[in-house]
């Protein structure tokens, strides 16, 4: 979209555009919550996916501290250390990774020990204990409450599940995992630990997606039937025929570890630090990296569910390695009294080098941009950009008479998502992206790339995780781990 001045209530211009409406809610008085140490009760899921709340067991005292550990402090490892770090009530205790901070050679920026490297890290929490291997860090630091997961995607669930099955809170980056079936997996520990978790899709602490949820919800263009989703992503190599040339691995990086439960590949600077986004072995391309962001307000908004099919068209995909361009059609069944929704996911550029985003005809002269959302509905377009609360409708005139909504979801002050997670921790609560809803998002978001890798319209079984018309797509769903790797 456009870059445009924030005015107040709805217009008569060509755009209607809202004011930003801060609401934060009243602090209220912490609940009972356990630490690691807790009876292990069931946690009741509620008709609604965002109302999950769990049965704490004892009282965390008001000075004290959640121990945290962080696994992957490089790459958004950093942000998510610091960012842990700073929310008040929190002391991060232990840090993990499998390169050798003091002399590995993989930083992506920074001269080593600056803001931005693991050196940095370890030098801004020195009392914190180092690990190589998060399967000892989880088992055996005596102190842990909980843990943050910013590793590659192949490492989010084992990481995970490992943390939850000893009790602690999980903090864990998008998307949730690498296959459909880890994600059912760690919506499903969650539950039966009782713990407090949470997805690192940031905007969705943010009011930015909170209020268009609910301006979405009290009928802003009516019933939609239609979501547009869109990236520029991905920004790093894919269509990848064949595997880079090895390369000697870096001193103190322990390659056999970083590949972990996925297959080994021979180490190569193309896939580490950055790019193993666009390995099948390790990320989950464009779709993996962007849609938990910008499909999110579409999902949580409209209620969605599980589809009941998605197909999709791609070009430059390999065995190896993710498309260079996909647009994704995931078709949503009625939900009760809301009508079904067609959403479509578009990536990459196209293979005349233009930018793979949404035609005019749904656009309406829109700046399309690096990426964004428009839901399509009876009374208009809502053009929705999760960074800030500079949005369009259109036309302007179906907004005549709206009744605009008073905040009803609940805010995190300055949108931290850390703060939220700390917080819901010591007070006896769940972030709003917890797994009980994160979990089945990261499934739908998954399923884009089964209906990419096989290339053909899926239709899907919710209930079973099953691919009905395709069970060539098994393997995929659920993949099998190196030996010493193994979950269940």
């Amino acid at each position: 979209m456009g870059e445009f001045s924030v005015a107040r209530g709805p217009g008569r211009g060509q755009y209607c555009l809202f004011n930003r409406i801060t609401y934060l809610m009243k602090k209220k008085t912490p609940a009972t919550i356990s630490r690691r140490k807790f009876v292990k009760t069931g946690a009741a899921a509620s008709a609604s996916a965002f109302a999950f709340q769990y049965v704490p067991s004892t009282v965390w005292g008001a000075n004290e501290r959640v121990n945290v550990g962080c696994v992957g402090i490089g790459g958004k490892g950093n942000s998510d250390t610091r960012g842990t770090g700073k929310a008040e009530g929190s002391q991060i205790v232990a840090l993990c990774d499998c390169a050798d901070p003091n002399n590995h050679l993989l930083e992506r920026k920074g001269e080593p020990g600056a803001q931005g490297t693991r050196l940095g890290i370890v030098k801004e929490f020195p009392e914190a204990e180092f690990y190589f291997d998060y399967r000892e860090m989880i088992a055996q630091h005596p102190d842990l409450d909980a843990v943050t997961v910013s590793t590659p995607d192949h490492h989010h669930m084992h990481a995970s599940v490992l943390a939850m099955r000893k009790g602690m809170h999980v903090y864990c980056q998008k998307p949730l995992s690498h296959s459909i079936w880890e994600a059912r997996l760690m919506t499903e520990e969650a539950r039966k630990a009782g713990v407090v978790t949470q997805m690192g899709n940031q905007a969705h602490a943010g009011d930015p997606i909170r209020r268009a949820v609910e301006l979405v919800r009290a009928g802003l263009i009516g019933e939609v039937g239609e979501a547009h989703i869109w990236t520029n992503r991905p920004i790093w190599p894919q269509g990848v025929e064949e595997w880079p040339q090895e390369e000697e691995v870096p001193k103190g990086m322990n390659w056999d570890l970083w590949c972990g439960p996925a297959p080994v590949c021979p180490y190569s600077t193309e896939i580490a630090p950055f790019n193993w986004r666009g390995y099948w072995n390790y990320g989950t391309g464009a779709l993996g990296d962007m849609a938990c962001h910008i499909m999110d307000m579409a999902y949580w908004a409209l209620d969605l569910g599980a589809p009941t099919s998605v197909e999709a068209e791609s070009g430059g995909m390999t065995n190896i390695s993710g498309p260079n361009w996909s647009k994704i059609t995931y078709k949503f069944p009625a939900r009760g009294d809301k009508r079904p929704v067609k959403l479509v996911w578009y990536d990459g550029k196209l293979d005349d080098g233009t930018e793979h985003a949404p035609p005019q005809g749904i656009l309406r002269g829109e700046n399309p941009k690096e990426f964004g959302c428009i839901l399509r509905g009876k009374g208009g377009q809502f053009f929705f950009h999760r960074a800030n609360n500079n949005w369009a409708v259109k036309p302007t005139a179906n907004l005549d008479g709206f009744d605009w909504p008073e905040p009803s979801i609940p805010r995190v002050e300055g949108g931290d998502p850390y703060k939220e997670w700390i917080d819901a921790i010591k007070g006896g609560t769940q972030p709003l992206s917890n797994f009980e809803q994160s979990g089945p998002f990261s499934e739908v978001v998954l399923l884009g790339n089964l209906a990419v890798r096989l290339d053909k319209k899926i239709e899907w079984d919710s209930e079973n995780l099953k691919a009905t018309n395709a069970p060539e797509a098994d393997p995929l769903i659920r993949r099998e781990y190196r030996k010493g790797w193994e979950m269940s």
